[in-house]
């Protein structure tokens, strides 16, 4: 499985730099991934309902009479009640919601592994190489990426039976 050091020097061998040992070295590959790697990841995982990061929590209401939305949350699909400063707001004691959260890069699928590097070689390409050809052809590598991860992520696991559905029922 990969780390973030490999997904980072991946991302620098699609640019034709040197791969990186450790965010602590003293060049600029290495300070570049350091400072864009969380976030273009965690944007990366918030633009789409990713199965490998959705996640289905139970809350509790706090002392205050609201829900805490927990940290590793990057963004909430489904939610029963309103959302405002990192709070959720309804009448119930407990309620459910469908969130984007933050998953260990070793947990990453394949598909997310390969359209995960040529965002950040998108995104490190300009600082880097100051190359903008380089970049629109990253920019296209990645749309197209992202488009075939999205399709691989949407039909790897089939939908659930329709169980109770009264037009199904009504026809036996």
């Amino acid at each position: 499985m990969f780390t973030k050091i490999d997904l980072c020097s991946m991302a620098l061998l699609k640019l034709g730099e040197k791969p990186i040992q450790s965010f602590a070295d003293d060049s600029a590959a290495a300070q570049l991934a350091r400072t864009l790697f969380d976030p273009i990841t965690d944007s990366l995982i918030a633009s789409h309902p990713w199965r490998f990061a959705t996640q289905v929590f139970e809350l509790a209401k706090t002392d205050d009479g609201d829900f805490v939305i927990p940290s590793n949350v990057l963004r909430i699909i489904k939610c029963p009640g309103q959302m405002q400063n990192g709070r959720i707001s309804a009448p119930q004691d407990t309620i459910k919601i469908v969130a984007l959260t933050r998953v260990a890069p070793e947990s990453y699928p394949s598909y997310f592994v390969s359209l995960l590097a040529t965002k950040l070689a998108m995104d490190f390409c300009v600082p880097m190489t100051g190359d903008h050809n380089v970049f629109r052809m990253l920019a296209a590598l990645y749309e197209t990426e992202y488009a075939s991860a999205k399709f691989i992520d949407s039909t790897t696991t089939t939908s659930a039976n329709i169980e109770d559905f009264s037009l199904v029922n009504t026809r036996f």
